[in-house]
């Protein structure tokens, strides 16, 4: 199937853009499921999404182009793809269904860790399923689905570079990606040490894994699962290493608009139906314990007990963690 993919607005833009930000002549239709009588959801709220998505023919979805193996372009430029991207689209056609709508177009928009909570706060993308985390301060800004992945946040370095954890940070260069939590805490956690280390914020994953391929910084900062990802791509995987005790333990989950119940509750009977069935085992499989693209490398990540009790008793808290005290 194919889908339209926009690119991310300047700022300005995006404040300017409101909710009509959304319409394009160029939307192309999904594949169509069965369709049930009209809900009353969207009726309910006249200003909720649903009712923005009925009355526009389409729903826009985020995605990321390097968050891997969460939300990525691979080999088709046209096409994301990934764990996240998966549930994504089990959410679009629960939307679907929910509206009586088999032939809603689906239209995909680019965000960045910088852009997300904008293009969302402004109804330019209606809800994402990316690499997200879930904490009270952003809930202040959006709602959260239930969760469907938790990471630990550590350190990806070359396996000679002498950095074995973040107390070996002292005198060397750490990137991170900009506007993540990862970035706000290793920035707090170098001042109350009180430590000599130069900190660089990537404007995505991608770049942050290139400053540190090419010899710019000395240790990448973010969630392990992406660190993962990214050691996958590698030219030579073999030669980095994940390390260091994870500094924090967060949960990720699908960002949409806050005040908006009739969608949020779309949103997680279609991602606890996916965990209720068994299905979210496959979908798993097929991302971290299987090669995937763009070099076919497998993570061999195999699912945490977190993730598992998150699955089977899915929730929306935030619930920050502490790694010594786990």
């Amino acid at each position: 199937m194919a889908y339209a993919l926009t690119k991310p607005l300047t700022f300005a833009a995006l404040l300017a853009l409101g909710l009509t930000g959304c319409n394009n002549s160029n939307q192309t239709a999904t594949e169509e499921v069965p369709a049930d009588s009209a809900t009353t959801e969207a009726a309910a709220n006249p200003n909720g999404t649903l009712q923005k998505i009925k009355d526009s023919g389409t729903i826009v979805v985020g995605y990321r182009d390097s968050s891997i193996p969460f939300s990525y372009i691979a080999d088709d430029p046209n096409q994301p793809m990934g764990y996240a991207h998966d549930l994504e689209m089990k959410v679009v056609e629960a939307i679907k269904q929910n509206l009586n709508m088999p032939d809603l177009n689906v239209r995909y928009n680019l965000i960045t860790s910088q852009t997300r909570i904008p293009l969302v706060q402004n109804g330019t993308v209606d809800f994402e399923c990316g690499s997200t985390t879930n904490n009270e301060e952003r809930q202040e800004q959006v709602a959260f689905s239930n969760g469907f992945f938790e990471i630990g946040t550590r350190l990806l370095t070359k396996n000679d570079s002498g950095i074995n954890g973040f107390d070996d940070l002292e005198g060397n260069t750490l990137v991170t990606t900009a506007g993540t939590t990862s970035e706000r805490y290793i920035r707090q956690y170098i001042d109350e040490k009180q430590m000599d280390t130069n900190v660089i914020s990537a404007k995505d994953h991608g770049e942050g894994f290139l400053m540190l391929e090419n010899g710019r910084a000395d240790a990448f900062m973010m969630d392990d699962v992406l660190l993962a990802g990214e050691k996958a791509k590698a030219k030579n995987p073999d030669e980095w290493v994940i390390v260091g005790e994870p500094q924090s333990f967060e949960i990720y989950g699908c960002m949409m608009r806050k005040d908006d119940p009739e969608f949020k509750a779309v949103v997680n009977e279609a991602l606890n139906n996916v965990y209720s069935s068994g299905e979210i085992n496959d979908i798993y499989s097929k991302w971290f314990l299987n090669p995937i693209p763009p070099k076919n490398v497998n993570l061999n990540f195999e699912m945490s007990d977190n993730l598992k009790a998150l699955i089977a008793n899915p929730h929306d808290s935030a619930q920050p963690k502490v790694a010594t005290a786990q």
